[in-house]
């Protein structure tokens, strides 16, 4: 009687310590094979209303410290994972060996963070049709998708353009360069690359536009879908922009988020929040009051809670504000 009532004991034991095991969060995608975008897939155990942050444009004009500080701030807040929305090198250039350099310099900072994170290409990192080749080597595809704990996220390639034509674009953005910086006569805004839609908003392909439909259908009743660009797509009113994909968002609750234009706003359209980050590191314009380096957190309850971190706010334990880390 005494061994059956100790192994029944054992037993409730055992079956409490199994439920009170932390749960393991869901992640799915498709990429079988190859590089990944992310710096991993093991995260902390999962909560339904889980956080991750978002970190916007390092460059144009990067100012040194700023990102190895916003990594370490990270890491005191905690989130489950972080995105980012593109411009994570200066780029712009064939040169491989310095593509070497500049994205070695971003992995080891980004290293420092303590939890997984998720590349997006921007202009500065997908200027030409050999840094796109780069990026698929070293990174896999420009544009995916994952589900984490039944939200997904569409990562969206806003470079996406036919060879020909971005060659096209890297020549005329190469001479708008050198007008601004007066290697050749010129005003910017009456350059080539100034006057094309490109340079502001992007393009995205037919290819594209198939997979997240694809990706759509397999999902059609996840809580919240998270549409993330570099560039903002939604403002292209043609076949290259997303209203084909915002017609498949229609029925579902979803937020748009973007960086490139180095100023914090936001939007509302189609009843849904349209976000355009500022910067994390990037150049800024001192007369625009929401150009200023900050984090994005978000919280992910129903509908989410987004909050954005001016990095000059957050304070470490004695209340001072972190000082520029070294790169």
């Amino acid at each position: 009687m005494k061994s059956a009532l100790l192994l029944l004991i054992g037993f409730l034991i055992c079956t409490g310590c199994k439920y009170d095991q932390p749960k393991t969060p869901k992640f799915e995608h498709d990429i079988t094979h190859g590089p990944t975008p992310w710096t991993g897939d093991t995260f902390e155990p999962g909560e339904d209303d889980f956080t991750f942050a978002i970190i916007s444009d390092l460059n144009g004009g990067e100012r040194p410290g700023v990102y190895s500080t916003a990594v370490e701030q990270l890491n005191r807040l905690d989130p489950t994972f972080v995105l980012s929305v593109g411009d994570l090198i200066d780029g712009g250039t064939e040169d491989s060996l310095q593509l070497v350099q500049e994205w070695d310099s971003f992995e080891r900072r980004t290293s420092r963070l303590n939890m997984p994170f998720f590349y997006l290409g921007g202009n500065h990192d997908l200027s030409n049709t050999r840094m796109r080749d780069f990026w698929k080597n070293r990174f896999g595809p420009r544009y995916y998708h994952f589900v984490y704990e039944d939200v997904l996220f569409l990562m969206m390639d806003s470079e996406d353009y036919e060879k020909e034509r971005m060659m096209e674009i890297y020549l005329a953005r190469e001479r708008a360069i050198k007008v601004i910086r007066g290697e050749i006569e010129g005003v910017y805004e009456d350059t080539e690359y100034y006057k094309m839609p490109e340079r502001r908003v992007g393009a995205v392909s037919h290819g594209q536009h198939q997979y997240f439909q694809s990706v759509l259908e397999r999902y059609p009743e996840v809580k919240w879908t998270f549409v993330l660009m570099h560039k903002p797509l939604w403002m292209r009113e043609d076949a290259k922009g997303l209203g084909e994909l915002e017609k498949l968002l229609a029925d579902r609750p979803y937020t748009v988020i973007n960086g490139h234009f180095h100023a914090l706003s936001h939007s509302i359209k189609n009843e849904r929040d349209y976000i355009i980050l500022g910067t994390t590191g990037g150049s800024q314009n001192p007369a625009n009051t929401m150009s200023f380096d900050h984090i994005t957190l978000v919280r992910m309850s129903i509908p989410p809670v987004i909050t954005h971190l001016r990095m000059d706010g957050i304070l470490n334990e004695k209340g001072e504000e972190m000082k520029l880390m070294s790169e």
